[in-house]
């Protein structure tokens, strides 16, 4: 990587390095001027500051903080109080408002959408935002050779972003694409003068944050807590309310309860709350809530290995699973099996014309028919702690069938490290929840079904002549300007989706946060990973 192109050209290891699939970035503490040193992750009196909020994060705050490549739920949920786009959006509705813009689009059926920037704004260091950042922002999304995460929710409709003034810059759709307007706040406006410098982007993946939002980042210490202050310059619409907050990385499930547990309790909120605990927390006074959306537990086979090269063994492993049991048991009812790759509560849901509810003599009848017999599957699991409670109910189903099974959780990043480095793997269960980035079902698909996406890499399919079809069917919906028959279009590649079951859901679920009412105001339960505190206050 050139000095003067800063920009890397993304492998599938960086891929997955820098989006946190891979897991860790590296161990480093970077602690900025603002800041007079690690915030404290000790209860020492946290509790009764008026001015702080300090949260209980479930997810690890040490994978890619880049914001045109993350997909990690800690660092995607801080950079919403961090970076603004152009656009962004309300946490719960998803209705977009002017951000580092001025206005909305008068007419979002228009092929060219201009917008002005918000007089005064700044970056957190002090310096002006201007046209150049954000044209270095949508140059990094759109370059076809990095290929970043965020490229494939831009490139299938974005033609270029120019200069229109000293002030104001034009989007050039290729054609009219109105559901692009809530998608812009995944494009986080970065400062050029930062992260287009040499190193720019590893130090973005690393930790360092510069936004223009409504806090600044304070403290970052991997691993631990990551620490806010409002940034008194903000001029933008969604002014912060409280002074400080700071978070705190913790993915075990009986140390995050208890740090929001309790007459000591430092933290005020928690998300991800396990469902075990939800009784427990609410008898103790804590308001325990949930949203539904795309959370789900999903399957993906390896086509490159026989016999998952051949769909009705997929489809056989899938309607072997008892779903019933797995929802009883392994989530405490706290869930629902996929009838589609969509939620139920999904604008765009219909039940897809494969739906794979259980049906044991359906999975040997299909087997039988591909030949398949005494087949052994290793089954290798990230280990999120619901995830492991549902992978009793995978190995008992599929032992019933005859396919003898063999569990294997694991951390992350062992897991996508292996993945990668041989590609020897059979099956895998993990979670997704592709809402963190938006809610239109073109961007949630994408998200895994992309011509030489990661994911697809994955799986070995997307060489294949039915995936290929696949992909021009969804290039079909996206363009499609009538709604009706854009809905139509998408049902109907979703449909096929289903069937071939190459990455597929076995359950949807709720995300539960939980948080004391008594000392803090303004919360909202997310169905997405995180929080988000735009509006919260401390009482």
């Amino acid at each position: 990587m050139s000095p003067s192109d800063p920009t890397p050209d993304l492998g599938r290891r960086d891929f997955l390095r820098y989006t946190g699939t891979l897991g860790a970035a590296a161990a480093v503490t970077a602690t900025l001027s603002a800041c007079g040193g690690p915030a404290s992750t000790g209860s020492s009196g946290a509790g009764k500051d008026k001015d702080l909020i300090t949260a209980v994060i479930g997810y690890g705050n040490d994978q890619s903080w880049d914001p045109t490549m993350t997909a990690s739920a800690f660092s995607m949920a801080a950079n919403n109080h961090i970076y603004e786009g152009l656009v962004d959006t309300d946490p719960i509705t998803r209705a977009p408002y002017p951000a580092l813009a001025t206005a909305l689009p008068a007419d979002t059926s228009a092929t060219t959408w201009r917008f002005e920037l918000r007089p005064g704004a700044k970056w957190h260091d002090g310096k002006p935002v201007t046209v150049d950042d954000v044209l270095f922002t949508f140059e990094a999304i759109l370059d076809d050779k990095a290929k970043r995460l965020t490229y494939s929710f831009f490139a299938t409709w974005l033609k270029e972003v120019r200069r229109a003034g000293d002030n104001a810059v034009e989007l050039v759709l290729k054609f009219p694409f109105p559901d692009a307007l809530p998608r812009l706040t995944i494009a986080k406006i970065m400062p050029r003068h930062v992260f287009g410098a040499p190193g720019g982007w590893d130090a973005a993946a690393k930790g360092k944050a510069v936004g223009s939002g409504p806090f600044r980042m304070t403290a970052h210490n991997p691993k631990s807590n990551t620490s806010f202050e409002a940034f008194p310059d903000y001029n933008g619409p969604r002014k912060p309310l409280v002074k400080k907050m700071n978070w705190l990385s913790i993915v075990e499930a009986p140390a995050r309860v208890a740090k929001i547990s309790g007459s000591a309790a430092e933290a005020q909120i928690a998300d991800n709350v396990p469902f075990a605990n939800i009784d427990q927390l609410r008898r103790a006074g804590l308001r325990v809530e949930g949203g539904k959306g795309m959370n789900h537990m999903f399957l993906m086979f390896n086509t490159k290995q026989k016999p998952f090269d051949d769909v009705r063994v997929r489809q056989a492993l899938l309607y072997a699973i008892d779903t019933k049991t797995m929802i009883n048991v392994g989530l405490k009812g706290h869930g629902t099996p996929a009838t589609s790759f969509l939620n139920e509560q999904h604008p765009s849901y219909a039940r897809a014309k494969t739906v794979y509810s259980y049906d044991p003599a359906k999975a040997r009848a299909l087997l039988a028919e591909a030949g398949v017999t005494n087949l052994a599957v290793k089954l290798m699991a990230v280990n999120l702690s619901w995830i492991t409670e549902c992978l009793p109910t995978i190995a008992n189903s599929w032992s019933a069938i005859g396919v003898r099974t063999t569990l294997e959780p694991q951390d992350t990043s062992a897991l996508f490290t292996k993945m990668d480095q041989s590609q020897s793997y059979q099956v895998v269960a993990a979670a997704s929840n592709p809402n963190q980035f938006g809610l239109d079902a073109d961007l949630i698909m994408r998200y895994n079904y992309t011509s030489g996406g990661t994911w697809m890499k994955y799986t070995g399919w997307d060489g294949t002549a039915e995936a290929k079809d696949l992909f021009a069917k969804m290039d079909a919906a996206t363009r499609e300007p009538d709604p009706a028959k854009k809905l139509a279009l998408t049902r109907a590649y979703i449909d096929i989706i289903a069937e071939q079951a190459v990455l597929y859901p076995v359950v949807h679920t709720e995300l539960m946060t939980a948080w004391d009412p008594k000392k803090i105001t303004g919360v909202r339960a997310q169905a997405y990973p995180g929080v988000n505190l735009l509006q919260a206050r401390r009482l």
